[in-house]
């Protein structure tokens, strides 16, 4: 359950989630700033004051195969060997995997080292676990290379444009020098993974408010010159993405994040621990992608973009952009979902659409419950992540703070194998 104080913000016509409004104290200190900061979460519901039928309904529960997340953050050392454990007993079994290490993966040997170390980390616990391997579009990729990958079970090619987000630096200018590495991808079947945004430009009036929106030419260009090639828009955070891509053929598609199911700009403004990139946009935005999904379109699926983050980076003067949703990813869309009326699309969302546009077989066993229960026996998201062999500032352990941290979802969740 929500204590501590949030932005107030208004409802929307998809939500009869109540807001709670709250003023903001200064902070006269930078400890106090610190503490102040690192409680202001996103604002959300609060669970034990929702009143609607849905949420006071008995016995409600669904159950699925286990689901697939195709986009996640896993990093690398000890946040990765922290986070990649947790994994098991999630209800997720297949991952597609981000490359935008340091440095960036850009071929198929690291590819596949980089998994190598993923089933390391995931340790006995996490042998039914399958991480499905990217490669960071560069310069360096070459139509061969594409082929190698393909035979070496890489699943697709991550493009982000230069200094948009995490670890971009290394990102595209142009995509027309890459059109023989899109043929080969093309002919081999492999996806180009589109992180959509356009990066700042004060001269083109580019900010991160209509940076996703600006970059829809080059997807429509994209398609139209490869027609064949599978695309995934990553994270899809406005209207006008989601109705494009609803326009268009069978071959291109959408990863739709937890936490842009959520959010809107009013919980990232001035709150670290709301900013990602994409940022979250309009009510309007939100209600599309919302609408999106509760009308079960088989090409918008699920990819968390889980990115976990140090504490101390979220906190300090340039907050870097991610959430971490992969501890719980199923509960917080069990609750979303039932608040809005679309349980019955859960399976399709998380399991199903997104197996089938990357080709993937459907688990034959295995399985997740989700059970409807009172708050005081639900699951309560944990304040904080301590990362084992990490050290922060002045020999700190360092944490990260996960999505909702210390709210209490009114969902059990249990897995079968």
């Amino acid at each position: 359950m929500i204590t501590s104080s949030i932005r107030a913000a208004a409802t929307t016509a998809s939500s009869s989630w109540p807001r709670l409004a709250t003023t903001c104290a200064a902070a006269p200190t930078l400890r106090a700033r610190r503490a102040y900061c690192s409680t202001r979460m996103p604002a959300q519901m609060d669970v034990s004051r929702n009143t609607t039928p849905a949420a006071t309904s008995s016995a409600v529960s669904i159950t699925m195969r286990p689901a697939a997340d195709l986009h996640v953050h896993l990093r690398q050392g000890p946040m990765a060997a922290t986070v990649v454990p947790k994994l098991v007993g999630t209800g997720i079994d297949t991952f597609v995997v981000m490359p935008n290490l340091i440095p960036p993966i850009t071929d198929t040997d690291m590819a596949v080292a980089y998994q190598k170390d993923l089933y390391q980390w995931a340790g006995e616990g996490g042998k039914g676990l399958k991480f499905l391997m990217t490669i960071y579009l560069s310069p360096e990729l070459t139509p061969d290379e594409v082929r190698k990958a393909k035979r070496m079970g890489i699943t697709g090619i991550k493009s982000y444009p230069r200094g948009v987000t995490t670890n971009s630096d290394s990102g595209i200018e142009s995509y027309e020098a890459y059109y023989p590495v899109f043929k080969a991808m093309e002919e081999e079947g492999m996806i180009l993974n589109l992180h959509g945004e356009c990066p700042s430009n004060p001269e083109q009036n580019i900010t991160v408010l209509n940076a996703e929106a600006r970059f829809l030419t080059h997807l429509e260009k994209l398609h139209r010159d490869f027609p064949n090639l599978r695309i995934v828009l990553e994270h899809v955070t406005t209207k006008d993405a989601v109705d494009l891509v609803a326009s268009m053929g069978p071959t291109v598609a959408c990863t739709v994040t937890v936490h842009h199911l959520y959010l809107t700009v009013e919980d990232w403004a001035g709150l670290p621990h709301g900013f990602c990139k994409p940022v979250a946009k309009t009510f309007a935005d939100r209600t599309a992608l919302r609408d999106i999904v509760s009308s079960g379109h088989p090409r918008f699926f699920l990819g968390t973009d889980s990115a976990p983050h140090p504490r101390h980076a979220k906190e300090s003067a340039r907050a870097p952009a991610g959430l971490f949703t992969s501890m719980h990813p199923l509960p917080y869309l069990a609750h979303l979902f039932h608040q809005l009326d679309m349980l019955p699309r859960l399976p399709g969302f998380a399991c199903e659409y997104g197996r089938a546009f990357y080709g993937l077989p459907m688990p034959e066993t295995g399985g997740v419950t989700l059970t409807h229960v009172p708050v005081e026996e639900g699951i309560t998201i944990p304040e904080v992540m301590t990362v084992e062999g990490m050290v922060g500032p002045n020999g700190a352990p360092v944490e990260v703070v996960p999505f909702l941290a210390g709210q209490t979802l009114p969902w059990k969740m249990t897995v079968s194998s």
